[in-house]
């Protein structure tokens, strides 16, 4: 079962995981949003009490699902590699950094694409942000950047992030020990049964195909391989079929309700540390969680660092607000980037700029 030896069975890996994230965009999962690797992690993480902001808690089965896809999908093809000790509070570092990021902007990559299908020219605005990040990146690795070569360990060891997350999903659903948001996009979601299939389904066909928004574009900028670019491009079709099926495509600004702000330099700039820091990691937010399914507790370590990332975020007022509709005046409210969320993304870009040109190859051995 291999979908990445030609372009046709990676569009199609992109289609499938297309539909999934029509159907639950469908099922109740937040508009404009369907699946959002950031924003799925901040709620899970509300959910645990890592952060208070009310409106953004309910543990998301996506996220579960797609580890566990991941996870299965790799043991069942004997793809599954147990491996660690590639520096790793460097990446927990670099998790961190990316959800900064994403949370200024307001979504990850995927997130970004899907809100592009819907029309969201903040989102198209964010895009040259995310280019430009992933070819910083690229200069890095041009010039040497490497965070050392991860070695093979204990079977189990790759196995701890999946047992986790089996362990998030039995609390949510078999205790009332985990939180969940009564309004806001906390509040919406698809059934929990279709959510973990989707997941799994998503996670599947994502590990299966390579799936990864930062190394579509890393591949063309060093490469000129556009051969994962496919998989974004089979899901952004998909997506924009469903947005203008269902009467969601508008072309716009500012939009209330799709959760995003119209701070252009800050659009940019967020996806920019996205986009740098997911090269510097190794993978996009999904491609992390798919990686860390398969084994790879570098990848693992990158994902707490993100659940840390929301948690600062919310704790210390760094995320950004979206557009919205005033209840009382019906007035449009323009959403905005807090200075704290500024002043981080700037410092998160500057210590992007350190881990790239401080960890050379010879130096990694």
């Amino acid at each position: 079962m291999n979908l990445s030896d030609s372009k046709k069975k990676l569009a199609l890996a992109g289609v499938v995981c297309g539909i999934v994230a029509a159907c639950l965009a469908a099922l109740g999962n937040p508009a404009n949003m369907a699946f959002c690797i950031a924003c799925f992690i901040r709620d899970t993480a509300g959910a645990m009490g890592m952060h208070q902001a009310e409106v953004v808690q309910y543990a998301r089965p996506e996220i579960i699902g797609l580890v566990l896809g991941a996870f299965i999908i790799s043991v069942a093809t004997k793809e599954y590699r147990s491996t660690a000790g590639s520096s790793p509070m460097i990446r927990f570092v670099l998790g961190v950094i990316i959800m900064i990021g994403a949370l200024v902007f307001l979504g990850c990559p995927l997130r970004m694409v899907i809100r592009m299908s819907a029309g969201d020219l903040n989102a198209w605005v964010a895009f040259v942000g995310f280019i430009l990040g992933v070819g910083t990146g690229v200069f890095a690795l041009k010039n040497g950047f490497s965070l050392g070569r991860a070695h093979i360990t204990n079977k189990s060891s790759g196995a701890v992030l999946p047992a986790v997350v089996v362990g998030i999903l039995i609390l949510a659903t078999c205790t009332t020990l985990f939180k969940a948001s009564q309004a806001g996009p906390g509040s919406m979601h698809a059934p929990i049964i279709a959510s973990l299939v989707g997941g799994l389904v998503f996670g599947a066909f994502a590990q299966k195909s390579r799936m990864c928004f930062a190394g579509s574009i890393r591949d063309i900028i060093l490469m000129k391989n556009f051969d994962l670019i496919s998989v974004i491009a089979g899901l952004f079709v998909v997506m924009l079929v469903f947005n203008i099926a269902t009467g969601r495509f508008v072309v716009e600004f500012n939009t209330p309700g799709v959760i995003a702000h119209s701070e252009h330099l800050w659009n940019i700039l967020g996806m920019y540390t996205v986009g740098f820091a997911a090269v510097l990691a190794g993978g996009c937010p999904l491609r992390q969680l798919i990686l860390a399914g398969q084994g790879s507790s570098d990848s693992a370590v990158t994902v707490v660092g993100m659940f840390v990332g929301s948690a600062i975020c919310h704790n210390f007022g760094l995320a950004a607000s979206g557009t919205a509709l005033n209840p009382e005046t019906k007035e449009v409210v323009a959403g905005a980037v807090p200075v704290n969320g500024k002043v981080a993304c700037i410092i998160c870009i500057v210590i992007c700029f350190i881990i790239a040109f401080t960890n050379k190859r010879e130096e990694a051995k």
